[in-house]
């Protein structure tokens, strides 16, 4: 007679595949990233005065961690796993972190493929310029240095020293920054910091107007700023090569309740906005860094002989060949087809042989034919794809390619009849000269 353990082992194995099938739907539909995220501040009123922020996090779906930079039992992983997808680094003054926390292990949790914020201002340690040194961006080494611009700073009642800017030179990219336009000018108060022209992963997002430099605003300048102008960066991002998001902001005020609720009238303007942009601003770049947007995954990669359906095992030279592949987008809610014209195909072997673009049906399927080269080895099919604000996508699948068999070839070659002509009048020749030689006298 069974006993009800027995009983239950029994329903726990016939209600296992409905449960795994259950959770693999589930899986079809969650994000590409996590939804936790430590947020570590210099001082818990911090968590009020930029609760707007916060919100919008919540609001979406992410798990916050609120910490003191100095807690003594902080740490970032546990028992070799990681126990946050994302930080959030609003501890500016901080000269060491808590715990097991260091810069090293900040950098090696952005290195594991997860995601960061970190806002900056005056009292900005050496710890995070450190932080923000090793993400691609050096702010001012002037400890008392502030972004300063007498033209294009925010219009307030009391004329103060024009540090607070309303800057409105922002990236072109809708990956990045959404759709809709951010027509208000963002409120920044805090450092600039310069990004090297020659790191293509580093981008700015909001740059300074030509009429900024930084220096400190109580002092008269006795030497030329080292920063000024346009090469001012704000705010900036970088994506690193594998894939993690990190933005960078000089100014921890912009994400605060007052800048985001606050109005704004740029200098020399009439127009004056009830809200600035920085609400809009900070909530779609913080969409980016955490992958709810511009993320993208490539599936089903074929590739078969023209008219068939099964992938072989190797290709014969001038066959004629079919490739395909399936890349989507993760919208923030769910994946979509990704369209786009861009998307290439290289057949490599040391050097691409068939370098071409493929064609997309607008429902995320990608596909080229071609005809394999006449040159026989080990080729990969090679698809690199890399879009300003988008996830790279890079992923190789190597095929071996064939000469012809002995009786693969044709009968006669067309090519080759000049070779079949002179050996018949080689043969033909040779039985004319030796029937004069013997039978003539």
């Amino acid at each position: 007679m069974a006993t009800p353990r027995h009983l239950l082992l029994l329903l726990a194995l016939a209600l296992a595949p409905l449960l795994a099938v259950a959770a693999a739907e589930g899986a079809a539909e969650e994000g590409p990233r996590g939804r936790r995220l430590l947020v570590l501040l210099d001082d818990l009123a911090v968590r009020s005065s930029h609760s707007a922020f916060f919100g919008s996090l919540q609001a979406r779906g992410f798990d916050l961690d609120f910490r003191l930079a100095d807690d003594p039992k902080l740490s970032l992983h546990r028992y070799g796993q990681y126990l946050y997808d994302g930080l959030v680094l609003f501890a500016p003054s901080t000269p060491r972190f808590g715990g097991s926390v260091d810069q090293n292990a900040v950098l090696e949790f952005i290195d594991a493929g997860h995601d960061m914020i970190l806002a900056a201002d005056s009292s900005a340690s050496d710890l995070i310029r450190g932080i923000a040194t090793e993400c691609g961006v050096d702010f001012d080494e002037d400890p008392e240095a502030m972004v300063v611009d007498h033209i294009n700073y925010a219009v307030t009642d009391v004329d103060g020293d024009h540090t607070l800017i309303a800057g409105d030179d922002l990236i072109q990219s809708d990956v990045i920054l959404g759709s809709k336009k951010i027509e208000a000018p963002v409120l920044f108060r805090g450092i600039g910091h310069a990004v090297n022209p020659s790191n293509n992963l580093v981008l700015k997002v909001l740059s300074a107007s030509p009429s900024a430099y930084s220096a400190n605003p109580k002092t008269k300048l006795a030497s030329p700023p080292s920063l000024t102008g346009s090469a001012i960066s704000l705010v900036s991002v970088m994506q690193a090569r594998n894939n993690a998001r990190v933005l960078v902001s000089g100014s921890l005020d912009l994400f605060s309740n007052r800048f985001l609720k606050s109005g704004v009238q740029k200098a020399g303007s009439k127009k004056r906005y009830e809200r600035a942009g920085n609400e809009q601003f900070v909530t779609e770049t913080s969409k980016w860094v955490f992958h709810e947007r511009g993320h993208l995954k490539a599936v089903n990669v074929k590739h078969h002989k023209v008219g068939e359906t099964n992938e072989p095992g190797m290709y014969r030279i001038n066959d004629d060949l079919e490739y395909s592949v399936e890349i989507y987008e993760w919208s923030g809610t769910s994946w979509k087809p990704y369209v786009a014209d861009d998307v290439q195909l290289q057949f490599f072997m040391m050097s691409p042989y068939v370098l071409k673009t493929m064609s997309t049906d607008k429902k995320g399927l990608y596909s080229i034919s071609f005809k394999v080269p006449d040159v026989y080895g080990v080729f990969q099919f090679k698809v690199e794809y890399q879009r300003l604000g988008y996830t790279g996508l890079s992923f190789t699948k190597q095929i071996p390619v064939r000469p012809y068999r002995h009786n693969e070839y044709e009968r006669f070659i067309t090519s080759a009849y000049p070779y079949y002509t002179a050996s018949f009048s080689s043969m033909g020749a040779f039985f004319i000269f030796s029937f004069v030689y013997l039978y003539h006298k």
